[in-house]
C-alpha cells in the first residue's frame, strides 16, 4: 500500500510488478525510474503520478485526473475488465491507493521540484488543479486552447447578398417524408460565412461534404479576389474519399464557371499539408513559416489528436478561415486527445444565443426547430456559436436498419439495438459457436443470395484478368487492377481487438488459410497474388500514407514476364494507381481483417464486425457506432458470446483533458 512513508525502491518494485502483469507499460515505469535518478529523494507519490500520467497518454488521455483516479483506482491501469483468475487482490490499484487522499497527493506534487503548478516554472510535470500533465502535453493543450479562443472570437463581415447566395445554392426547401424540415446544411453555410472558425458535425449521410462544397462556392463567389483554399484529412484513405466526393459535386454547383474553377478538388493528408520532416515530430510549416492559404477545410476531424491539432493551428495564418468537419460520435484518435468530442459536447443542444439564433433564421429563411435544441444564455457559450450539427441522414433515411441500429447504439439503448439486429434484412447478428464455426467461413467467402464476402474480389481477379498476350502498357491492366481494388472494398471484416482468436492478427491468418484451401489464393503466407496489405507507416518516398490499402497482382513487364506488384490508389484524386514492388514495402500488414480504428474514413457495401468473447476496455458504444456506420448496404454482427454487445453499448469512451476548461478561461 502506498503511503507517505513508501520509499522510492518500494514504489519502483510495485511498478515493476504492474509491468509484469501487463497493467503498466515498460515506458511508464522507465519514466518514473528516470525521475527517481534525477531526484533521489523524490516523494513516491510524485513518481506514481508520473508513471500513471504517462500510462494515461497511452490510452488517449491528455492528463492524469487525480480525483477520478482515487474514485476508481483500477481505471488508471490496463486492467482486464473482469479481473484475472487467481490474482492476489493486494496488487490491484484499488488496494494500493487506499491510503492516498486527494489533498495529500496534490500537496506532495505541489511541493516537488519535478512539478510546476500551472506550468511555471519549466519542469517535466505540470499540476493544474486536480490534473497532472507531462509538460509537452500541457503545452499542446494550452496552445490549442489559445489558438481556438482567438478564432472563436473572430467575427467576419458577411456579404450583403448572403441571403441571395444561400437561396441560389439551396434553391429547394428540404422535404422529408412529405414534411418541410429545417435545412441544417443551409444554416451551416450561413454560420460559417460569419466566422473565422466553424465546426460542422453530423453522422454518415448528413451532408457534411455537400455543405462544404456549397460553402466554398459561397466564399469564392463573394470574395474580392480568388481565395487560396486547401482541403485536408488525417489519413490517405479519408483524403481519397473526400477528393472523390468533392470532385463529383463541384460540377453540379449552380455557379459561374470562374467560381467553380477556383474550388479545389485535391485533398491532401495533414502530414503532407504541413510538410513532415523525416525522422522528426516537426513540420516544415509552423508559426514561423505559416501555410500559404486563406481557407483550410479539414475532414474526419474526430481522428485528429492533440499534438497534430497543435501543429495545425500553429501553422495556420491568423487571417485564414478554419472549417472542421467530423462525426462527434465516432471513435477519437488513437493518440492522446478527443478534440472533436470535447468541442462538440453541447452540439446537440445548440445553445445559440438569442441574437445569433435570430440572425441565422433571418439570413437563411429557415427556422431552427428541433426537440433537442436548448437556448443559450446571452453572453455565454461562445464556442457553441461556431458549431452546427447536421441532423438528417440521406444515407440512412427512413426505415434503414443500419441507421436505426447506429442510433440505438449511440443513444445507449441495448434492447432496441438487439431488436434492430433481428428485424431487418440489411442488418443481422450471427452467433458463433466456436473458432471454426462454418457460419463465419460462409460469411467470409460470400456466395449466391448473400451479401458479398472476400470471394467477390478474388473471383474478379481470376475471371476478369486481361487475355494472355495483352501488351504490358495496355490500359486493360490498370482497369483490371482498379476493378479488383473496388471489389475488395465491397466487404470488410472489422475487429475490436488485435490479439486473440477474434483479433486482427489471428483472423488474418485464418482467412488467408480459408481462401487458400478453397482455391481462391495460391498461397497463404508471404507475398502472393491477391494479398491485400495495409500501410502502417507513412512512406513519402513511395507516396504512401499510413492507412493506404493495396493488393498484390501479377502484372506484365515490357519483356512479357509477369511480376508481382502491389497496386495502390493514388492519393491525389486522379483515380489512377501506383504499382510498387513488394520488396520496397517495409511497413505493411495483411488486411483481410482490420481494427475498427483503422477503418475510420472508409465505407464498405457489406461490413461485418466481430466482437471478442469477453468484455474488453476498448469495447464502447463509440467503437460499435463507428463499426456499424462503415456499412453502406449490409451490416453483420458476429458474436462469439451473447451479451458482450449489450455490455459494450452501456460503456462509453472517457478521455481526460482540460481543454474545455482552458478554453473557457481564455
Amino acid at each position: 500500500m502506498i503511503t507517505t512513508e513508501t520509499t522510492t525502491a518500494e514504489l519502483l518494485a510495485l511498478l515493476d510488478r504492474w509491468v509484469e502483469l501487463g497493467w503498466l507499460r515498460p515506458l511508464d515505469r522507465a519514466l518514473a525510474g528516470f525521475f527517481a535518478e534525477q531526484q533521489p529523494d523524490a516523494d513516491a507519490r510524485v513518481l506514481l503520478a508520473a508513471a500513471l500520467a504517462s500510462h494515461q497518454l497511452g490510452h488517449g488521455h491528455v492528463c492524469l485526473d487525480l480525483a477520478a483516479t482515487l474514485a476508481e483506482p483500477d481505471f488508471a491501469l490496463s486492467l482486464p475488465p473482469e479481473g484475472e483468475e487467481g490474482l492476489a487482490d493486494a496488487w490491484l490499484p484499488s488496494q494500493q491507493l487506499t491510503a492516498l487522499t486527494l489533498a495529500g497527493w496534490a500537496q506532495a506534487l505541489a511541493h516537488s521540484e519535478l512539478v510546476a503548478a500551472n506550468g511555471e516554472p519549466e519542469r517535466p510535470l505540470v499540476l493544474h488543479g486536480e490534473r497532472v500533465y507531462l509538460r509537452r502535453y500541457w503545452s499542446y493543450e494550452q496552445g490549442v486552447a489559445r489558438a481556438l479562443a482567438a478564432r472563436i472570437s473572430d467575427d467576419r463581415p458577411v456579404p450583403g447578398d448572403l441571403s441571395d447566395w444561400l437561396e441560389r445554392l439551396f434553391p429547394e426547401p428540404l422535404v422529408l417524408d412529405g414534411e418541410r424540415q429545417t435545412d441544417w446544411q443551409k444554416l451551416a453555410c450561413a454560420l460559417a460565412a460569419s466566422s473565422g472558425f466553424t465546426l460542422i458535425t453530423g453522422g454518415p449521410g448528413t451532408g457534411k461534404t455537400t455543405t462544404v462544397v456549397r460553402l466554398l462556392a459561397l466564399l469564392q463567389g463573394t470574395a474580392e479576389q480568388p481565395l487560396r483554399i486547401r482541403l485536408a484529412a488525417p489519413t490517405g484513405k479519408a483524403a481519397a474519399r473526400l477528393t472523390e466526393s468533392i470532385g463529383a459535386q463541384v460540377a453540379s454547383l449552380p455557379v459561374d464557371d470562374s467560381v467553380r474553377a477556383q474550388i479545389p478538388a485535391e485533398v491532401s493528408t495533414l502530414h503532407r499539408l504541413l510538410g513532415s520532416l523525416p525522422g522528426s515530430r516537426h513540420f516544415r510549416h509552423h508559426a514561423g513559416n505559416p501555410l500559404p492559404l486563406d481557407v483550410l477545410v479539414v475532414d474526419e476531424a474526430s481522428m485528429i489528436d492533440l499534438e497534430m491539432m497543435h501543429s495545425l493551428l500553429s501553422a495556420l495564418p491568423a487571417h485564414a478561415r478554419l472549417l472542421l468537419l467530423g462525426d462527434k460520435d465516432q471513435l477519437a484518435s488513437v493518440e492522446a486527445g478527443a478534440l472533436l468530442g470535447d468541442l462538440c459536447r453541447h452540439a446537440e443542444q445548440g445553445l445559440y444565443q438569442p441574437e445569433r439564433l435570430a440572425w441565422l433564421e433571418q439570413v437563411s429563411g429557415e427556422r431552427l426547430v428541433h426537440p433537442s435544441l436548448v437556448a443559450g444564455e446571452p453572453g455565454r457559450h461562445g464556442l457553441a456559436q461556431r458549431i452546427l450539427m447536421l441532423r438528417y441522414s440521406r444515407r440512412f433515411a427512413g426505415g434503414s436498419g443500419i441507421g436505426r441500429l447506429a442510433e440505438a447504439v449511440n443513444r445507449q439503448q441495448p434492447g432496441l439495438a438487439r431488436e434492430q439486429l433481428g428485424g431487418r434484412a440489411e442488418v443481422a447478428a450471427v452467433r458463433l459457436k466456436g473458432e471454426q464455426d462454418a457460419a463465419l467461413n460462409r460469411l467470409l467467402h460470400g456466395g449466391r443470395g448473400e451479401a458479398v464476402g472476400y470471394g467477390h474480389y478474388l473471383v474478379q481477379l481470376r475471371d476478369a484478368r486481361p487475355a494472355a498476350g495483352t501488351a504490358f502498357d495496355d490500359p486493360a491492366w490498370s482497369d483490371w487492377a482498379k476493378g479488383i481494388l473496388t471489389a475488395f472494398d465491397e466487404f470488410r471484416l472489422l475487429c475490436a481487438v488485435r490479439r486473440g482468436p477474434w483479433g486482427v492478427e489471428g483472423l488474418n491468418i485464418r482467412i488467408a488459410g480459408l481462401l487458400h484451401r478453397r482455391g481462391l489464393l495460391e498461397a497463404q503466407e508471404g507475398w502472393y497474388e491477391g494479398r491485400p496489405v495495409l500501410v502502417t507507416r507513412n512512406d513519402y518516398s513511395l507516396g504512401l500514407m499510413n492507412g493506404d490499402i493495396g493488393i498484390a497482382l501479377r502484372l506484365p513487364e515490357e519483356d512479357g514476364r509477369l511480376v508481382l506488384r502491389v497496386a495502390f490508389p493514388r492519393n491525389d484524386g486522379s483515380g489512377e494507381l501506383r504499382f510498387v514492388l513488394p520488396s520496397r514495402l517495409g511497413e505493411v500488414e495483411t488486411v483481410f481483417a482490420m481494427t475498427v480504428h483503422k477503418s475510420q474514413g472508409s465505407e464498405f457495401a457489406h461490413t461485418a464486425m466481430i466482437l471478442p468473447e469477453a468484455l474488453n476496455p476498448v469495447l464502447t458504444k463509440e467503437l460499435l457506432y463507428t463499426g456499424i456506420t462503415r456499412a453502406r448496404h449490409w451490416f453483420t454482427l458476429l458474436e462469439p458470446r451473447k451479451g458482450v454487445f449489450e455490455q459494450a453499448i452501456a460503456r462509453r469512451v472517457e478521455r481526460r483533458s482540460g481543454l474545455l476548461e482552458s478554453l473557457s478561461q481564455e
